[in-house]
């Protein structure tokens, strides 16, 4: 079964081919507007989906050496993300189904995050827990297979991307925070501010990343407003370093409550070197698993292999079916 996969839940228009479990092109195109907001502006960024989607799914097919006719389907993001970004994807993929006459599915961004480690780790077992971490989710799931989930905790708050992109608009550094960050944070020493962590003792698995951002804010307000260069590396050091220490506490916590020691890493902060090699240190007796870089951050080869797991077992949604911008995985 080929399947063409399209994401464009954010700021990523993505486009991606699947044949038979196999990803065979995956095409992001960055939308580098946002950078100077500091932030990703939504009406922007579904001008920019209308603009580039055509281009994307044509250099996918390209770099397959397939074309428009030789799809079986088709698996397009519904949710959650930004509601005009969702429904230019939705909409394209609507039309393009119905010109072909083959089913589409729309599918939960989350989920395929999920299910990316599949493409990296093909022989991966359930049960399985999956922190999930991005801009706008920090979530830990008890995965038992495919559509069987329990949500162990989330955020209170802020997500730890955004965290991260808050913390960067702060320290005056550049967008995407997560990545100017852990730029700034390289040659600094991460214990020498004592960022606050939140929830950090308790038997709770759940996270709050606001009182974290208050913190750095307090911080730069008593340098005058603004940190000096000397003072930079230090204290991004400090608060990536608090970031992931929370994150990696939590799931510990899961690990131990569930005694489950399979736990997959997935979202764009997954990215983060910092995490990945703590993660690697701090859980000497568990398996901790994390996509490559390229399948961390927004694309559609998720999308394209999740849609074909479920376009296989016969699930689709009609053409008419619209976006869910707060789309929840079932718990």
């Amino acid at each position: 079964m080929i399947i063409l996969g399209i994401e464009t839940s954010c700021d990523e228009t993505a486009a991606a081919v699947c044949k038979d479990g196999t990803v065979l092109s995956s095409v992001v195109a960055s939308q580098e507007d946002h950078a100077r907001y500091g932030g990703v502006v939504p009406e922007i960024a579904s001008r920019s989906h209308e603009r580039l989607l055509l281009e994307t799914v044509n250099e996918a097919l390209s770099r397959s050496s397939l074309k428009k006719n030789d799809l079986d389907g088709i698996a397009v993001t519904r949710g959650p993300g930004l509601m005009g970004a969702l429904l230019t994807g939705v909409s394209f993929t609507h039309g393009l189904a119905l010109g072909l006459n083959i089913p589409s599915i729309g599918l939960n961004h989350m989920e395929a995050h999920i299910f990316a480690n599949f493409i990296a780790y093909p022989e991966l077992q359930f049960p399985f827990l999956c922190l999930l971490v991005s801009g706008g989710h920090t979530q830990i799931w008890r995965v038992e297979e495919l559509g069987e989930y329990e949500l162990m905790g989330e955020t209170r708050d802020d997500a730890a991307g955004e965290a991260f992109d808050k913390g960067a608009r702060i320290l005056g550094l550049g967008y995407p925070g997560g990545v100017e960050i852990e730029k700034a944070a390289q040659d600094g020493n991460p214990d020498k501010v004592a960022f606050p962590r939140a929830l950090f003792n308790t038997d709770v698995v759940e996270f709050s990343f606001s009182g974290l951002k208050t913190s750095l804010l307090r911080h730069v307000e008593m340098k005058g407003g603004t940190l000096p260069r000397s003072e930079l590396s230090d204290v991004a050091a400090s608060y990536q370093y608090a970031i992931v220490d929370v994150l990696l506490s939590k799931l510990s916590l899961a690990i131990d409550k569930t005694q489950i020691k399979t736990a997959l890493i997935g979202g764009g902060v997954a990215a983060n070197k910092l995490l990945r090699k703590k993660a690697e240190q701090d859980f000497p007796d568990s398996t901790i698993l994390y996509p490559e870089l390229a399948l961390c951050t927004d694309n559609a080869a998720m999308i394209a292999f999740l849609g074909e797991i479920y376009l296989k077992r016969g699930n689709q949604t009609d053409h008419t079916h619209s976006v869910i911008p707060n789309l929840r995985l079932s718990s």
